[in-house]
């Protein structure tokens, strides 16, 4: 028998459970299905929010031929294949239509359907080889990422690509799955199931509705009925005793993958090199990308290490290139490296602080002009107009520091970067209210 998850997989759009900003009324993939004019689009989002069967639906909507590719098993001999087939696919369509005088419906007039999963796992040429099927609409990709596919996906392909993104189910999505499940699936609704507390079990899912539906099959499976009338009874205790019994039952194709790069990188911003050693070997055991980890390690080294040790970035760094080019087993050894130094460098997330209150600074202020002196001059007519006029070339001045004003005139006294306790960064306090003497009163 198929897993719950699988049993659970809703076919139509009308059963699909959240992504309300993607399906909803009006929303813009609505839109193409309602409109029948799909374009290729990538879908970015965690596991288990929906993506798969967010692109089968589609196709199943569409009335169109759907093809599927993993980006784990497939080369570009099967994509170069499965374009192929569409090709053929598309023509003997049109040509069938065309001698039996039938007309498609708005729905069918489009290109078959590629789905490739973890599309970011896809090497350059893979990715290249897909270019001109796309362009000339041969197939319509929907891709499926967990990851930035502005780190993953090749330029050109994603010029051809809308992005959007999938969020975690929130809790009234996963009550709505957890209902909708013991009331239609063939299996549990023979059983006599009563669920008294949800929190353990909402809160192992993570938003994740895959998870929550192995979580629920595993607890039901193993949970005894009551003599008194059978019924399993399910509660927060319940829930938590069954999956430490089970560690692995609920972690299948690797579902913890955000729950333990979380901890490894908590691990390393609460400076416990063993912990985040132990969590880096979980990962290379159960054989994760290593350049997943080496991306993370290079984000923890400037949000968590920052100016405290700006040394952490280079090192990080430079094991991401390590492991980029002698991959597993040997990868493991610079990525332990990186992890130990991180884990161990002083701490400070005061940059991380800084550019977020700017961001917020210009969300609320807009565009503000910028002083005339610093303006650029490339045109007679603007130094004219006194574009750069009075700008100080502080090379010139001691100290290589001219006083004068670089924020825009509503803004002066503004301060953003609030420099932390570390040894590194009180130097940099330091010289900053040398220079700067009380117009930088607040740095300390």
């Amino acid at each position: 028998m198929l897993p719950l998850a699988e049993r659970m997989r809703p076919k139509r759009l009308k059963d699909y459970i959240g992504q309300k900003h993607l399906v909803g009324e009006g929303a813009i993939l609505r839109q193409m299905i309602e409109s029948g004019n799909l374009s290729s689009f990538i879908l970015w989002g965690p596991p288990g929010v929906g993506k798969t069967t967010l692109a089968r639906i589609i196709a199943n909507e569409l009335e169109r031929p759907f093809y599927t590719l993993s980006a784990v098993t497939s080369g570009v001999k099967e994509v170069r294949d499965i374009i192929e087939k569409a090709k053929q696919t598309k023509a003997l369509m049109l040509n069938f239509g065309q001698q039996n005088g039938i007309q498609k419906s708005k729905n069918q007039q489009g290109s078959p359907i590629l789905f490739i999963d973890e599309i970011h796992r896809f090497s350059k040429s893979q990715q290249d080889s897909l270019l001109g099927a796309v362009e000339e609409g041969v197939i319509t990709l929907i891709g499926a990422t967990t990851e930035n596919p502005s780190f993953e996906v090749i330029t050109p392909l994603l010029s051809r690509c809308a992005v959007y993104v999938l969020k975690p189910l929130n809790k009234s999505d996963l009550m709505e799955l957890m209902e909708r499940t013991l009331k239609e699936d063939e299996v549990l609704r023979t059983r006599k199931v009563d669920i008294q507390e949800t929190d353990s079990i909402l809160r192992y899912s993570g938003g994740d509705a895959r998870k929550l539906l192995n979580i629920l099959e595993l607890v039901v499976n193993t949970t005894a009925p009551t003599e008194e009338d059978g019924t399993i009874v399910i509660d927060n205790q319940t829930v938590t005793m069954r999956l430490q019994q089970n560690p692995v039952a609920y972690d299948k194709d690797g579902e913890m993958h955000y729950d333990i790069i979380s901890a490894f990188i908590k691990s390393i911003r609460g400076s416990d090199p063993d912990a985040a050693i132990y969590w880096l070997a979980r990962m290379v055991a159960a054989g994760e990308d290593p350049k997943f980890i080496a991306r993370r390690l290079v984000i923890s080294a400037s949000e968590d290490i920052g100016l405290a040790n700006p040394n952490a970035l280079l090192i990080a760094n430079n094991a991401f290139d390590a492991v980029s080019k002698i991959g597993w087993p040997e990868g493991r050894i610079p990525l332990a490296m990186a992890t130990v130094y991180l884990a161990t460098s002083p701490k400070s997330n005061s940059a991380y602080c800084a550019i977020n209150s700017a961001l917020e600074l210009v969300k609320k202020t807009g565009n503000m002009p910028v002083p005339l002196h610093l303006r650029n001059a490339p045109t007679e007519l603007m130094a004219e107009l006194g574009y750069g006029e009075e700008y100080k070339y502080s090379h010139d001045f001691p100290n290589h520091f001219a006083r004068q004003q670089f924020m825009p005139d509503m803004l002066q006294g503004t301060q953003l970067w609030v420099p932390q306790d570390s040894p590194a960064e009180k130097k940099m306090a330091d010289w900053m209210h040398y220079l700067w003497g009380d117009d930088k009163k607040n740095i300390n």
